[in-house]
């Protein structure tokens, strides 16, 4: 029953952080928290899925140049007719009617007529209102995608930060485990003189035994788990696996006092309203698309009846004035979609900072109870310390029995184990809170 005991509370401690792959072949680097922070914002795989979507978003904003800038299209065409129609009016486009060709006969059969046409097209916006509303809210999205990158990055951050924190919690559990085990064969040695004397049972012997077992199982899978530590802190890097990482400190810097209210300039915040004003000139533009248009056009061409002959030109050029009065509702029904669209995010926009609000209350509720247990677990590491170190002397001097000694030596190592959990438990926090309250830079 003891041993049982003993055996669940170490493995309540150990973090299952990561599936099982021992690699012997591991090299060792020692990393800084800065250092893991910066190498993950420069290549964390999202990151850069995130600053592609800014690249995406700024190549749509380019796509819109067409709302000022004039379109150009060339064109060649060879063509050939014995409409009398068009027979006619390929001869006029190349400039050699004759007074034959107003003979009855070949006016009305004219035999097969060609034409090559060489054309250029000019089309040139001038007022396109839709248009221009249609461009800024592209412009928003920009700022939209910006922001989410930010954000991302505030993720990230908070994501690396965690990783580390673990890793430095296993190194400290091992730490812990280590002393133990020493301690654990420490007592065995001692308990297998006194056996050997006849003055212990067997029984005592094979408990120690066992503990000692116990306590190399759980040394070898908290070996283990820096290796996995590891390889998550490595993918945050956008590093390969296979690297154990080494922490320098074994607490973060807790920076400047923490605000108890949530910043509305937030990074995701200032995101959802960006969207909501990019939708908002949407429903302009859909608006202003009821208004007229004015474009100017313009066309150049060459006529001839040869390939490759340029012995005819003429151009064309105006102004065209076009309004759409009507189109069935579509345009109507489009704002009234986008309206609602507003709205949803509206409410999004509100839902997302009241949760935020209510996960920083929570954070501030996390933060001083993990203060509050680290203090009780520091006594409870001085009075476990004191009670093994009693124990041990008085098994010792054959006072007490081996069970004794040995549930106060694993109440101690739990005791440490917890109290690491705490210190892990409270810096989190803080990342936590730094999250939640990080404002737009």
């Amino acid at each position: 029953m003891a041993n049982t005991r003993l055996r669940s509370g170490f493995l309540f401690f150990l973090l299952p952080l990561l599936s099982t792959a021992a690699i012997a072949q591991d090299s060792t680097k020692i990393l800084s928290l800065d250092e893991a922070v910066n190498a993950a914002l420069a290549n964390n795989s999202q990151i850069r899925i995130a600053r592609a979507d800014e690249k995406i978003a700024q190549a749509k904003f380019k796509q819109t140049d067409a709302v000022f800038m004039p379109q150009v299209s060339f064109s060649y065409a060879a063509m050939t007719t014995n409409n009398p129609l068009n027979a006619f009016g390929f001869k006029l486009q190349q400039q050699v009617i004759k007074q034959s060709d107003f003979n009855p006969d070949l006016l009305n059969k004219p035999g097969n007529t060609g034409d090559f046409v060489t054309k250029l097209d000019v089309l040139q916006p001038i007022v396109n209102p839709d248009h221009w509303f249609m461009r800024k809210g592209a412009q928003k999205q920009i700022e939209l995608y910006q922001l989410q990158t930010q954000r991302g990055e505030d993720f990230i951050r908070f994501e690396t930060e965690k990783a580390y924190l673990q890793l430095n919690l296993v190194y400290e559990s091992v730490k812990v485990l280590e002393e133990a085990l020493a301690t654990t064969k420490a007592l065995y040695t001692f308990t297998n003189n006194r056996y050997e004397q006849g003055l212990l049972q067997k029984s005592d012997l094979l408990n120690v035994q066992v503990q000692v077992t116990a306590m190399e199982a759980h040394l070898a899978t908290a070996k283990n788990n820096i290796r996995n530590a590891s390889d998550y802190i490595g993918f945050l890097m956008g590093m390969q696996t296979g690297i154990i990482y080494e922490t320098t400190e074994s607490r973060k810097a807790e920076g400047s006092a923490m605000t108890d209210s949530l910043p509305l300039n937030r990074a995701d915040f200032k995101a959802m309203k960006a969207a909501i004003e990019a939708t908002d000139l949407m429903i302009q533009s859909n608006k202003k698309s009821y208004l007229p248009r004015l474009n100017a056009f313009g066309t150049y061409q060459l006529n001839d009846k040869s390939m490759l002959g340029f012995g005819s030109n003429a151009y064309l050029a105006g102004l065209q004035l076009s309004w759409d009065i009507f189109k069935g509702m579509r345009t109507k029904n489009t704002i009234a979609t986008q309206v609602a669209e507003k709205n949803k995010l509206a409410h999004q926009l509100d839902d997302q900072v009241a949760q935020g609000q209510l996960a920083l209350n929570k954070a501030r509720r996390d933060l001083a109870d993990a203060e509050f247990t680290i203090r009780q677990r520091e006594a409870a590491v001085a009075q476990a310390e004191e009670a093994f170190r009693i124990l041990n002397n008085r098994y010792q001097q054959g006072l007490v029995n081996t069970t004794d000694v040995l549930m106060a030596q694993t109440q101690l190592s739990q005791q440490k184990l917890q109290l690491a959990q705490a210190s892990y438990n409270r810096q989190v926090t803080i990342s936590h809170i730094a999250l939640l309250t990080t404002t737009s830079r």
